[in-house]
């Protein structure tokens, strides 16, 4: 094996998180490494040289590298962003602009307009007009005066997108060249290949939001490649996708939309893999790092996936995991308002300066400092031992921005940070399961990320909630769902047929040509052909409705399945199903997926059971001794009663009274509530 070694690296907003699997012991292992904010890449580079000393494997031994990043989302939520123009069809350049006339706060008198990445005077109308099947209107013209016009706009990315362009993308290919001809080197985002689909202020939203990206990722990744020279380490790179699975460098500088919830999917595809390998098809996966709180749902051992998200307030119109993100993690600030009222997040501390503890110049008390004052935190054990905190700094914080104020003890302050805390991320969760029509008590909560431990017991007690799965290095699973993920294109077509016997021709017309282009885009990454899957799913809606079900449909083109697992989903979605009502097609899409070769990982026989240490600990309103566990040292059929702490290098865990936690055979600690 001339390279055996494979990492994983998810890139947060406080750490920087490392899953290394070595194929010569099957052992996959973790580390963390504080984000670098001005160069991510530079904080990547670091934790991959500390892992490869402290894991004893050489950097030319590393034959992949699996990235996930915030890059995308973060340039979109700070407005860092390349200076764009759109070119659409003209008397269509306010779409932006128009949106969907939705009113979010209905009795506002200034509501808050939607976000619009390109002003008016850098849209400009493109003299030519499709029909919605297709054909051509007004033919393409006056491309010698538009480019012109778009020179004289300097612009650093230029959007296309085309009225109907997803039925014919002819026009949108043709002005393309003639912009890459008038301003070679500026890249160009056509929404026929970002987001080939129906409606107009999406597919445009979409195809402006990966223009302005593409210099933002690019500028990134040329970075990153610059570095992957460095001692040897020469590894292929694949980047993470929304969707939870891979893509290569080319696609990720081409379509750097897609790469939006990089991070997070990455914890939502682990407990996908963690609901089978632990036999518990139906969890509630919570990932809290520093910055926020991710809640994704697994049912049947499937995670859900959605065909469009939302990223500060702009649509994108591409498929991605299904998730709701709040601003509450270990790093979210507390503060009290002029009214008296406590409130947490989502303003966070972030890597730098980060909680007081840390000591890194914080002065705002957060969700870490709040745990650290009532001692559920080791002082010199944090990190593994790589940062000792300071918990006389959290205690003078959390008097003075919050018991002061409130005329509470320091540690009835903390407590009340907690209890703030822990309902915002209940009803985060119960709001996940909720608009889907499921019910908490049928879940266990899976629970994970840096922070996500030291709340399992009190979120799962609030939602009724009887068993909790600690993973192992639950720190660092985004990166483990990472570690196993495959490669995986999505491909749309928008069609709008009635969904029976007399649309089959038109349907398979559409499915070859989807299966044509899923193959050439395997073809183009190399995936042998006994790695290939193609599978097929539809967005579908009865007729006269404005929303679509996206539905798997590995039965293809056969219409009876499909129909029965329409029907079924609209009822547990919405609690209604009409058998009798028409329904229609909208898009038919293809995933097109590479098996990345996959290392078994070896089991680890816990060892004996050692005697647990004690720490001085606030809970019930005084301070006690609570035994403290080190997660290493637990043997399988050994039980831990609450009060407890569960420690490992990069998590500590909670174990609340009224809990008691067993060691799986497969390396997780499952807390259940004592009845």
């Amino acid at each position: 094996m001339d390279q055996p070694v494979r990492i994983a690296v998810d890139i947060g907003g406080t750490f920087t998180d490392l899953q290394i699997l070595d194929a010569r012991a099957g052992r996959v292992q973790a580390h963390k490494t504080p984000t670098t904010p001005a160069d991510p890449s530079e904080g990547l580079m670091t934790g991959v040289r500390e892992a490869a000393s402290h894991f004893g494997f050489a950097l030319s031994e590393v034959g992949m590298l699996l990235h996930g990043t915030t890059i995308a989302t973060n340039a979109v939520l700070e407005r860092k962003l390349a200076r764009g123009v759109l070119l659409t069809t003209a008397g269509f350049e306010d779409v932006l602009e128009i949106t969907r006339h939705v009113r979010r706060e209905l009795y506002r008198l200034d509501p808050d307009p939607f976000p619009c990445l390109i002003e008016r005077d850098r849209r400009l109308g493109v003299t030519e007009r499709l029909r919605a099947d297709g054909s051509v209107e007004i033919p393409l013209s006056g491309l010698d005066g538009l480019m012109e016009k778009l020179r004289a706009l300097e612009p650093e990315a230029v959007a296309i997108g085309l009225l109907h362009a997803y039925a014919n993308p002819a026009h949108e290919e043709a002005l393309a060249e003639a912009v890459r001809a008038a301003l070679p080197g500026v890249p160009v985002s056509l929404s026929s290949e970002v987001s080939p689909e129906i409606r107009e202020y999406e597919r445009l939203s979409t195809t402006v939001l990966n223009a302005v990206l593409m210099p933002v990722v690019q500028n990134y990744l040329n970075r990153l490649k610059a570095r992957l020279g460095e001692g040897g380490f020469t590894p292929r790179l694949f980047l993470v996708q929304s969707n939870g699975g891979m893509c290569s460098l080319d696609r990720a500088a081409a379509q750097p939309a897609r790469l939006l919830l990089s991070g997070p999917s990455g914890g939502a595809m682990a407990a996908e893999r963690l609901s089978r390998r632990l036999a518990r098809p139906n969890l509630v996966a919570v990932d809290m790092g520093g910055t926020s709180f991710d809640v994704s749902v697994v049912q049947d051992h499937r995670i859900g996936l959605v065909t469009q998200g939302e990223v500060d307030r702009l649509p994108v119109r591409l498929p991605m995991v299904e998730m709701r993100t709040i601003g509450a993690g270990g790093g979210s600030i507390a503060a009290v308002d002029a009214g008296g009222r406590l409130s947490v997040g989502p303003r966070s501390a972030g890597a730098r300066p980060g909680p007081v503890c840390y000591g890194r110049g914080g002065t705002e008390p957060t969700v870490s400092d709040a745990n650290a004052v009532l001692g559920r935190f080791d002082p010199d054990f944090f990190l593994g031992g790589a940062m000792k905190l300071e918990l006389g700094a959290a205690r003078e914080a959390m008097v003075a921005r919050v018991g002061d104020r409130l005329g509470l003890s320091t540690e009835a302050a903390a407590e009340g940070v907690m209890r703030v805390t822990n309902t915002q991320l209940a009803a985060a969760v119960r709001l996940s399961l909720f608009e889907k029509g499921l019910d908490p008590r049928d879940f266990a909560l899976l629970s994970f990320g840096g922070a996500g431990g030291l709340h399992a017991c009190e979120v799962a007690e609030e939602l009724g909630m009887t068993e909790i799965v600690l993973p192992r290095e639950p720190g660092t699973l985004s990166a483990y769902g990472i570690m196993f993920a495959d490669l995986v294109q999505d491909i749309a077509r928008s069609r709008l047929l009635p969904l029976e016997e007399a649309s089959l021709p038109a349907m398979e017309e559409t499915l070859g040509a989807l299966h044509a282009e899923a193959q050439a885009r395997l073809d183009a990454d190399a995936i042998p052909a006994g790695q290939r899957a193609v599978e097929i799913a539809a967005d579908l809606r009865y007729r006269g409705q404005a929303f679509e079900l996206l539905i798997p449909w590995p039965e293809a083109p056969a219409l009876t399945p499909l129909l029965a697992r329409f029907h079924a989903t609209h009822r547990a979605r919405f609690s209604y199903a009409d058998e009798s009502e028409r329904v229609e097609l909208v898009t038919l899409r293809a995933s097109a997926i590479g098996r990345l070769p996959k290392p078994e990982e070896s089991r680890d026989v816990p060892p004996g059971a050692s005697a647990p240490g004690t720490r001085r600990l606030w809970t019930g309103g005084a301070w006690c001794e609570v035994p403290v566990h080190l997660r290493e040292t637990l043997a399988q059929g050994v039980e831990v009663a609450g009060p407890a702490i569960i420690e490992e290098a990069f998590a500590t865990h909670w174990i609340a009274p009224g809990w008691t936690a067993t060691l799986d055979p497969e390396g997780a600690v499952i807390a259940r509530r004592t009845p």
